[in-house]
């Protein structure tokens, strides 16, 4: 009699066993039971022989079937072999192609009548099916069915490999093809296989370079609309996830997963070869061709080698010189399209990639991936020789000719060879010749006429540029800028080498020739050389014995001023209350 009663309840659709939590009703206490399970995240049923735990018992007795290595279930069309019905049925829909229902709006077919009457709803804009928590309208009720689940977080689709649960049996089914590395879906243009249908509509819109998703603020147009949810957030300033440890939000769930690392210092990116380990993918990646050292692709004309089809076109254009992407606000022309967007962002001013630990913002991907390295402190690159480990690439570069003594950079004039490009640049200076503007009050000489009139400020004493900040004067808008970074603590300039930051272009100058020992200037009277010009003027008086600083109080002369310094505390000792 009481599976009778539980039969009739089929007709009446009556459920009158309602969830304490969710208020998710059902027409038997079993299937309450089963439901409740998914709140109290309980899983009675383990497996004997990977102790991995589950719910209700028909999923464990999928899951056993794993362990026996069996494929009872065959495709009658190829046949292929599949351990559970699941698969095989997903595995038919490959071989399903006739859809003999099409819709008499936009043509499109369908393989059933209700897949077709389910998509002309959207034609007619109706959506008969209401959520009763939220009143969001919905066109097919397996949609609806599928946004309830967000309100209970219900998963009732669970894999019978690894017990990953889902809300939706087509994540269910896309899951499925990671255990059976199936990929039904194929690029009809360069046969590229996928797993999951929508995979390969993406992956066509590379070929077609079709960007359907344009951004209604700035117009910029994107292969996925999931790339434009994440972009438009740079408008909008939106962070909707946030770290549990210290509440910092993000944009973008992918960077949240990054920052939460530093928390855990998990590294869950190993190479197979070393097992050197990673914060991020992309740096594994990177890693791994200092391994591979493969460069199939190699240059007609000065046959250097690449890794990729795509890095061989862009260097060719080097030879060519040709710059097939030109800038419709100013005109100018590049020829690689990281370039040309990179330049386009000068004009907007969209820094579109974000540190997850600080929030600076940067314009190029891999001057971000740059600087999150100053916070993990990874270094991918190394030293064949050495083993030294370096966090950027061009620092290794740099660092190999310390091996090598090879200085790339030579000097036109008098053939001297360098090991840095600026190093070079900055000795060409001393053969320029022909200071043809002279100061009509002292009589120095510049090589050009702007340097004239910004050192003529010296005698009027003009200071137009001010600071904002503590009201200090400059006579030139360098030295403002210069000042300004010691209210903001901003260094700017970094040290390819050691990473060691300045807040001025002439102390990262000084700084790199410790590195290279380079000494670019020369006493005349006895040949000693300096690293800085200021120690060769330093050095100087000791061949005139000129002492140009006085003291004031004694009359006292020094060759330095800090020797002038220090004497002066000689009379502040002697009158302490002097004022």
């Amino acid at each position: 009699m009481g599976n009778l009663n539980k039969h009739l309840q089929t007709h009446t659709n009556e459920k009158p066993y309602s969830c304490d939590v969710c208020g998710k009703e059902f027409s038997q206490k079993f299937y309450l039971n089963q439901h409740s399970r998914i709140h109290t995240k309980e899983k009675p049923y383990s497996c004997d022989v990977c102790n991995k735990t589950f719910s209700q018992r028909c999923h464990l007795n999928k899951h056993n079937q794993t362990h026996t290595n069996k494929k009872p279930f065959s495709c009658d069309v190829c046949q292929k072999e599949f351990s559970l019905k699941e698969y095989l049925n997903q595995h038919y829909l490959t071989h399903v192609t006739e859809k003999t229902y099409s819709c008499d709006v936009c043509n499109k077919e369908f393989s059933r009548k209700s897949y077709l009457k389910g998509h002309i709803r959207i034609h007619t804009k109706e959506k008969p099916y209401s959520c009763d928590v939220c009143k969001k309208e919905f066109t097919q009720k397996c949609h609806l069915n599928e946004h309830y689940r967000t309100h209970t977080k219900e998963k009732p689709f669970f894999c019978d490999v690894c017990n990953k649960e889902f809300s939706r049996k087509s994540h269910l089914n896309d899951h499925y093809r990671i255990h059976t590395n199936e990929k039904p879906f194929c690029c009809d243009i360069c046969k590229k296989e996928f797993s999951r249908k929508n995979d390969v509509k993406r992956h066509i819109r590379t070929h077609s370079n079709e960007k359907p998703f344009s951004c209604n603020i700035c117009g910029k147009a994107f292969h996925q609309k999931s790339d434009l949810r994440k972009h438009y957030r740079t408008h909008t300033k939106e962070k909707p996830y946030s770290c549990d440890v210290c509440n910092k939000g993000f944009s973008q769930h992918a960077y949240l997963s990054e920052h939460y690392r530093m928390h855990t210092n998990e590294k869950p990116f190993s190479c197979d070869l070393c097992k050197k380990e990673f914060h991020q993918k992309s740096d594994l990646r990177r890693h791994y061709q200092t391994h591979t050292k493969e460069k199939p692709y190699s240059c007609d004309v000065c046959n250097k080698g690449f890794s990729q089809q795509a890095h061989l076109s862009e260097h060719y254009r080097m030879h060519t010189n040709e710059k097939p992407f030109s800038c419709d606000v100013c005109g100018k022309e590049f020829s690689w399209r990281t370039s040309f967007r990179i330049h386009i962002r000068s004009h907007i001013h969209e820094k579109p990639y974000s540190c997850v630990v600080c929030d600076k913002t940067f314009c190029k991907k891999d001057s971000l991936n740059r600087h999150y390295r100053t916070h993990t402190g990874e270094k991918p690159f190394s030293c064949e020789i050495c083993n030294k480990s370096f966090s950027v690439k061009s620092i290794l570069t740099c660092h190999s000719r310390i091996h090598t003594n090879q200085k790339p950079f030579t000097c036109d004039v008098c053939k001297k060879e360098f090991f840095l490009k600026h190093n070079l640049v900055a000795h060409y200076r001393t053969h320029t010749a022909g200071k043809t503007f002279a100061c009509n009050v002292c009589q120095k000489e510049y090589y050009r006429e702007f340097d004239l009139k910004i050192h003529f400020r010296i005698h009027t004493n003009e200071k137009p540029y001010s600071c904002v900040v503590c009201g200090k004067s400059f006579s030139l808008k360098n030295s403002l800028t210069k000042h300004y970074r010691t209210h903001t603590g901003e260094k700017p300039f970094s040290c390819d080498i050691c990473n060691k930051e300045f807040s001025q272009k002439s102390t990262l100058n000084e700084h790199y020739r410790t590195h290279t020992n380079e000494r670019p200037y020369s006493c005349d009277v006895c040949n000693k050389r300096y690293r800085r010009k200021r120690h060769l003027k330093r050095h100087f008086l000791s061949h005139t014995n000129e002492k140009p600083f006085s003291c004031n109080l004694c009359e006292k002369k020094y060759t330095e001023k800090r020797h002038l310094n220090k004497h002066y505390l000689s009379h502040i000792s002697e009158n302490p209350f002097k004022s």
